[in-house]
């Protein structure tokens, strides 16, 4: 639920910034799409995006982990190419910008919400 808060605010900041990473929630029905969107984004980092950063990982080294983040932007384009919830209406060069910064935000905005949840382990 929480990925979903962030994708959905990641969406909103990219349009402002004239990106194409859009999601769709007018109704209860694309919600819940939304929500098998952010499902299969999680298992595609699950798996996609750990065997890329495996493979990449010499030069993720050289660029001291900075390759990392278009490992991450990758896997959010190829989610979004299924379009369940959200997409990136950008093609080629501006979509993987779309993403990388879609991704960035994503990340960020998880992080931040995630400091204010309590921990279920406490």
């Amino acid at each position: 639920m929480l990925l979903a808060v962030s994708v959905f605010a990641a969406s909103v900041l990219c349009q402002s910034l004239n990106l194409g990473f859009k999601v769709r929630v007018q109704d209860i029905g694309q919600a819940i799409t939304l929500l098998l969107g952010v499902a299969l984004l999680s298992f595609l980092n699950a798996t996609l995006g750990k065997i890329l950063k495996i493979i990449t990982l010499p030069l993720s080294c050289i660029t001291l982990g900075l390759f990392s983040l278009a490992v991450n932007a990758a896997v959010l384009y190829v989610a979004a190419s299924f379009k369940l919830g959200f997409e990136i209406d950008d093609q080629g060069f501006q979509g993987f910008i779309a993403a990388f910064v879609a991704s960035l935000l994503i990340s960020l905005i998880n992080g931040a919400l995630g400091v204010f949840l309590p921990d279920e382990k406490d």
